[in-house]
């Protein structure tokens, strides 16, 4: 026997690798030593910029996703999903993206879908001026079924301690600012998959496979107005919103607030959903909210509507009685 036989061919995947360096440049930073490839990557971080920079990471993968990206050939989008994902994790606590690293674990290399992958990496990378600077790909035959994979990726940003958001300057009466999603962004897929048919699935697909919307560049814009931001992922605005808050205060949001994308009322309808669980599931149309001052909320809004980012004022701070979220 030899390793080959047993399901795992080292230069086939050493050739399918050689590229990466090639296709991940596109996404690198001044701060990046060395090249793709070594045991570690190597991020020199400029302290000259910072007088007391605290390091934030977060590791997340993009779920049931992955099945659709297997049927309808969505690799390079969902590898962009998975990338901003990540940023949105932690631009929330104000923090600057710098570099990401990917896992890819799959039955056998396929070559053209692992440049999918890549190419979808470095593209979401560079467009949130953050470096792919490494990672692990993983023939793993035993594990996975043929023509599927698993994604997960790591990040890691920089914010000024003085400067990291944590919700604690929020007070009662401050505005509730969403920022609209493209739609089920990374979450849901599962009970989504359940409800509807494969017919519907086929009629929705580019709904369902719209890429992840990162916030890095409008969270930039409206920075100085932000007291609180929340990435409304899995547990929706409901689990969410609570993590930016004060204990003392709750969330009050006014749900006709905004417009619904379609495909939420298609899975609703088609799995006969109760509204709190789509609330409690999905993100409902809002990939993420900020907390500002009342005085500052219109101007807030006005500046990302102008740059083309769609948002509206959803709700306000109120003192906590008993839900850390109310819906009306």
């Amino acid at each position: 026997m030899d390793y080959k036989s047993a399901g795992v061919d080292i230069e086939h995947g050493n050739k399918v690798k050689s590229n990466i360096q090639n296709i991940a440049k596109r996404s690198i930073r001044p701060e990046v030593l060395g090249k793709i490839g070594g045991f570690g990557g190597l991020f020199k971080l400029d302290t000259s910029k910072y007088k007391n920079p605290v390091l934030v990471s977060s590791t997340d993968g993009v779920g049931s996703k992955l099945k659709l990206a297997f049927e309808y050939d969505g690799h390079n989008s969902v590898a962009q999903d998975l990338v901003n994902h990540c940023v949105n994790d932690i631009i929330v606590t104000g923090a600057e993206p710098l570099f990401f690293l990917d896992y890819i674990g799959m039955n056998k290399l396929d070559e053209n879908i692992f440049n999918q992958l890549i190419e979808g990496f470095s593209d979401a990378c560079a467009a949130n001026n953050c470096a792919l600077i490494g990672g692990e790909t993983a023939q793993l035959p035993d594990l996975y079924k043929e023509n599927e994979y698993d994604l997960s990726g790591t990040i890691v940003g920089v914010v000024e301690q003085d400067k990291i958001l944590d919700g604690s300057t929020v007070v009662e009466d401050d505005v509730i600012i969403g920022l609209y999603s493209s739609g089920l962004h990374t979450n849901g897929y599962t009970l989504a998959q359940k409800a509807l048919s494969s017919q519907l699935i086929d009629r929705y697909i580019n709904e369902l496979t719209e890429i992840h919307i990162s916030y890095y560049k409008p969270f930039n814009l409206c920075r100085n107005y932000i007291k609180a931001a929340a990435h409304i992922t899995g547990g929706g605005l409901i689990d969410n919103i609570p993590r930016t808050l004060p204990p003392q205060y709750r969330a009050v949001i006014n749900k006709s607030s905004w417009k619904k994308p379609n495909i939420f009322k298609q899975i609703q309808e088609a799995g006969n959903i109760s509204d709190e669980e789509m609330y409690k599931v999905f993100n409902m149309g809002i990939g993420m909210t900020f907390i500002v001052s009342k005085d500052d909320a219109d101007d807030c809004v006005d500046k990302l509507n102008t740059h083309c980012y769609e948002s509206t004022i959803i709700g306000a701070i109120k003192t906590k009685n008993t839900d850390s979220v109310v819906l009306v």
